[in-house]
Parts: C-alpha cells; structure tokens; sequence
C-alpha cells in the first residue's frame, strides 16, 4: 500500500467526516475513528470509499488508554503507517451552565475528551511517525489539531469548552517544539462558527448574530472549509511553519473598530 494513511479521530459526523471524505478524494487511506455511532461511521467510509479512498472504521474512546492503544494498532495493521493525526474528537457540555455552577462531572467529562485523549493519543502516535522517519528519512508526517476560537473567546456558560480549547492551544506548541527535530509538524485550525451537530441547537442565535456582523465573512462555516485547510497541510503546503495556529473563522479573531 502506497497512499498516505490520516487517522482521523469523531469521525462518523461533522468536521470529522468532512476531512475523512476530502482525504479520500485525494487518495488518501482513512482510519475512521468513533466512540458509539457506528452507522455515522460506516456513513463516512462508503463516502471515503465512494471518492476513491480506502478506510477503516474503529471504535475508540480516546479518554481510554486501551482504546488509544486498539486505534493506534487497527490502523497500522490495516495500512502498516500514519502519515497524518487529526486530533478532532471533542464534546461540547451536556448542559450550559453558568461558570460559577459547572460541576466536577462536566468538566471532567469535557477536558478527557477535548484535551486528555488529544494530549496522550499524540503521544502515541508520535512514537510511531518518529520511527517512520528513522525508517524513511523522506517521510514527512504531520498533526493536526481542530481546536476552536473558543481558545481566547470567553463563554462563560460554557468554561470547560473554553478551557479545554486554550489547553489545546499549548498541546499543539509543546509537540511542535518537541517534534520539529524528526520533520514532524504540527498545527492547530481553529474554527469559528460551523454549522455541526454540536451547533445546532444555537442555531437561531447565530443566524441573528451572524447576520449582524459578528463575522466579516457573513456566513455560517461549513464542514468542509475546515477539510480544505487540511488537504492543504497533509499535503505540504506549509513545509518551513509548524506550531501554527489557522483560523477558519469567517474573520470572527479580527478586532475591528
């Protein structure tokens, strides 16, 4: 098997299934990584496979270190590499609360999957592309991080997103410092308002709020302005930057007077 291989973690929907289905356009084999909806996932790999990838789908709780270690191992032993990491699984609160009201429950629960999953499954993975590149010293492997304007934009009915956003802002510095030595880069997109699942239920909000300028670009963000940018980076278009931080954001981090 020749085609580089991107493990994509949540993603039976959303972003998640945006870049799986352009990485399969561009002949890219696609580890399709989900936590509980198994018919999502089996969505996204006929859509892969239907652009002329080639996919696998592997349920995973990235919060688990037995599960990490299962992903990690199916993809390799499907495809035999990694040449890209999406680190993409996160959970928005199961209910706003107001900062001085968040519970241990729902920031636990928030910060296993958005920042403790993302943190150690790169570590992980980090191992096999250093041996990659030892193997191969023409082998640029990459990681990428779908983090969120939510990294420096208070919402203070939903801190433990924020926090675990920001917390993914540093992840993204510390292994693009710790990995630039093998060739391995590392970015962070920060995606604005896109219109997902976990978005839906502020739809009316944001349609108000979009339409009243709260971005330059007026209009909602789709799946697939994130899945561009990446197609961009798994492909070397940003070869001398690392630790980088891409918004795709509708000009949502300008600060205009």
């Amino acid at each position: 098997m020749n085609e580089p291989v991107a493990l994509i973690t949540g993603a039976s929907r959303g972003i998640g299934r945006a870049i799986a289905i352009a990485l399969g356009e561009r002949g890219w084999g696609v580890a399709i990584n989900y936590r509980g909806n198994a018919q999502a996932a089996a969505g996204t790999l006929r859509r892969v496979e239907a652009n002329g990838g080639s996919a696998i789908q592997i349920e995973a709780d990235v919060t688990r270190a037995d599960a990490r270690e299962h992903l990690v191992n199916e993809t390799l032993a499907r495809f035999g590499r990694i040449d890209l990491l999406v680190n993409n699984a996160g959970i928005a609160p199961s209910q706003r609360a107001d900062l001085l009201e968040v519970s241990d429950a729902s920031f636990d629960a928030v910060m296993a999957v958005n920042l403790k999953g993302a943190f150690f499954l790169t570590q992980r993975v980090a191992r096999v592309m250093i041996a990659q590149t030892q193997a191969d010293t023409t082998a640029r492997p990459k990681i990428i991080n779908i983090g969120s304007v939510s990294a420096y934009a208070s919402s203070v009915n939903r801190a433990e997103y924020c926090i675990s956003k920001a917390g993914m802002a540093m992840l993204t510095t510390l292994f693009a410092d710790r990995l630039a030595e093998y060739g391995i880069l590392v970015y962070e997109l920060r995606p604005g308002i896109i219109q997902t699942d976990m978005t839906s239920p502020v739809r009316e909000k944001y349609d108000r709020l979009i339409a009243q300028g709260l971005t330059p670009i007026r209009r909602w963000g789709k799946p697939e302005d994130v899945a561009r940018a990446v197609v961009v980076i798994a492909e070397g278009g940003f070869p001398f930057s690392t630790g980088q931080v891409i918004n795709i954001d509708g000009g949502f981090h300008l600060h205009r007077l």
